[in-house]
């Protein structure tokens, strides 16, 4: 299904000469596709811009097949990404529409599926892919903080709340971080069914929370716990740990959990 679709593409693309080439990204890198994947497309043109005009972005996507609906991706951060669900096969595509001096800023190397006179095979020859890795100062700056706000939120019983803030420090912080403990890309959640050791994983799941007092404190300090645990084993000598603010930040909320 994939490939079709791929092979479909680049039919089409071969006869459009702004079209400088195609790459892939994502799965297709390391060949793990399967029947739930996306296909992460990028789409190289020469002079004459696609993105960021969502109009000419949606007009170039619909040539590739049955188009039922597509938004671009200021979600994530990037206007250049148009967000695609085509139906015969029902298949998700995430397109990337970029000029050549674009390519040199990159988190990976793609795999070239199509180009013209191997103008995309000498910028990836020639260039580094920088992937973002977090800033653990801007972490620990923040941390404690989050710790004060969330235990203001469970002593006040604002459950949701306390569910959406624990499920953040879940995916932004704690998941960044297992991930570059277990030696992956701080991809946060992704697949970590698959690459989080046994026992990284047991722990993540006992970050889960139910809607209740006690289940939330556990899961809280279950966060905390791993953040202190991370920061001993990731974060360089140099990160400026908030002491006093750490300090005071556990106190209230050990006072919130002695709270009936």
């Amino acid at each position: 299904m994939h490939k079709i679709f791929v092979d479909n593409v680049i039919q089409k693309i071969k006869s459009d000469e702004n079209v400088t080439g195609l790459a892939l990204g994502g799965s297709w890198i390391t060949n793990e596709i399967d029947e739930f994947s996306d296909l992460d497309l990028i789409l190289v043109t020469k002079k004459n811009k696609i993105a960021p005009d969502a109009d000419k972005m949606t007009r170039f996507a619909e040539t590739f097949g049955d188009l039922l609906n597509s938004f671009t991706g200021e979600h994530v951060g990037e206007k250049r990404l148009l967000i695609c669900l085509y139906d015969n096969p029902l298949l998700h595509v995430d397109i990337k529409f970029i000029t050549p001096d674009e390519l040199f800023e990159r988190v990976e190397n793609p795999i070239l599926v199509w180009e013209r006179e191997n103008i995309l095979s000498k910028i990836i020859n020639n260039s580094e892919p920088k992937f973002p890795y977090p800033n653990y100062q801007w972490i620990e700056d923040r941390f404690w903080i989050w710790v004060h706000y969330v235990s203001a939120k469970i002593g006040r019983g604002e459950y949701f709340e306390t569910l959406d803030s624990i499920n953040f420090l879940r995916t932004n912080v704690i998941a960044q971080l297992l991930q570059i403990k277990n030696n992956q890309l701080p991809k946060g959640l992704r697949k970590a069914e698959k690459i989080f050791s046994e026992i990284d994983l047991e722990r993540l799941k006992e970050t889960i929370a139910k809607y209740n007092r006690e289940s939330l404190i556990n899961s809280f300090e279950e966060i905390i716990t791993l953040y202190k645990d991370l920061r001993k084993t990731i974060f360089p000598s140099e990160i400026k740990v908030q002491t006093k603010t750490e300090k005071r930040s556990l106190e209230y909320f050990e006072e919130i959990k002695g709270r009936k």
